[in-house]
């Protein structure tokens, strides 16, 4: 954070992908997710991703104007394999546990 220039953010570090994985696949994060997707309220969801091996990604859902790297970098619809961060960042195996959200939902 800092007053000038003018920048307010948040950063996460996980011990390692399967512990962030699990989190966002357990309660209540899960239930939180379902929910947000179901119905956001008018609440607009802007997450990047920066991976330490190299590589990024951002997430966006119900934001009329794409934020960080969307304002400049092509923009891909969550679909496929592109619906798993698991699948988006290369990382081989299956999860430990299930989809919070399946995308036919």
């Amino acid at each position: 954070m800092s007053l000038f220039p003018p920048h307010a953010g948040m950063r996460q570090y996980w011990r390692d992908f399967q512990s962030l994985e699990n989190w966002s696949r357990s309660l209540p994060h899960q239930q939180w997710w379902k929910d947000f997707l179901r119905d956001s309220g008018g609440t607009g969801f802007w997450h990047e991703t920066y991976f330490m091996k190299g590589g990024m990604e951002a997430v966006y859902d119900d934001l009329k104007t794409p934020l960080g790297l969307g304002g400049f970098a092509p923009l891909s619809p969550a679909r496929g394999p592109m619906f798993s961060a698991r699948k988006r960042a290369g990382l081989a195996g299956e999860p430990a546990l299930p989809d919070p959200v399946k995308e036919s939902d």
